[in-house]
């Protein structure tokens, strides 16, 4: 190999080593969790792109993305934010869920009462429990 092809192998190799890869003589890497995730996390850097993160630490593209994949999954915990600026997060807003169906029953009462929101059934105190779950599944579906 040319000597500026051996000077920049040894200098990344030089770098891997100093954040903690193992590299053996056969040219194999051992990436520990911890650089990995420091790796995902460059990606996610404003402009950055997984190409040019896994040039510079010397990774395929392809096992960058994997990391990536096993970061959203939770399996690779990224490190903290280190920033002084404000970091923003989408923010949703969504209607309150309906009012779950309930049922309303005294003990010397003659009728079932289910109440979802300002809406109330009332239903013989006889009404088979079968088909009061049935009821109520059938309301709480169609609030959905």
């Amino acid at each position: 190999r040319p000597v500026g092809v051996r000077f920049a192998m040894c200098a990344k190799n030089s770098f891997l080593t100093s954040l903690g890869v193992e590299i053996y003589a056969s040219g194999h890497r051992r990436w520990p969790d911890e650089v990995k995730a420091r790796v995902v996390a460059d990606t996610l850097e404003p402009g950055a792109t997984v190409n040019a993160v896994a040039d510079r630490y010397g990774v395929q593209p392809n096992q960058l993305s994997a990391w990536r994949g096993l970061a959203k999954q939770g399996k690779l915990v990224l490190p903290a934010l280190s920033t002084e600026e404000p970091v923003f997060v989408p923010l949703v807003v969504c209607d309150p869920p309906p009012a779950a169906p309930f049922c309303d029953r005294s003990p010397g009462d003659k009728r079932i009462r289910i109440v979802i929101g300002e809406v109330t059934l009332e239903l013989a105190a006889d009404t088979p429990a079968v088909r009061l779950a049935e009821i109520v599944r059938a309301l709480g579906a169609a609030g959905c």
